[in-house]
């Protein structure tokens, strides 16, 4: 098993449109735990830890994000495993 922790930075039209909702799900399906929230600038901040596999996975997701959302790019950076115990909204 190959544990990592990253953190996604997600810019574009992410806020309103059901990104933390989709992610959340999107991350409980897959194992992953963590946490995503909107930041003032209107991007997503999400840090997530898990499987590298399910990791990448959820990091390609996010790249699209839910239909509404228009990605513009997404920021990845490793960073130390945190011990989530759950992925939530906050």
């Amino acid at each position: 098993m190959n544990q990592k922790s990253i953190i996604l930075h997600v810019f574009g039209r992410v806020q309103g449109v059901g990104f933390r909702y989709y992610a959340e799900e999107k991350a409980n399906e897959s194992g992953i735990k963590g946490y995503v929230r909107n930041l003032p600038d209107g991007s997503v901040y999400i840090e997530a830890e898990g499987e590298e596999e399910a990791l990448e996975a959820f990091a390609l997701w996010c790249e699209e994000g839910p239909a509404w959302a228009r990605v513009s790019k997404v920021e990845k950076q490793e960073i130390p495993w945190q011990g989530y115990e759950q992925f939530e909204i906050r």
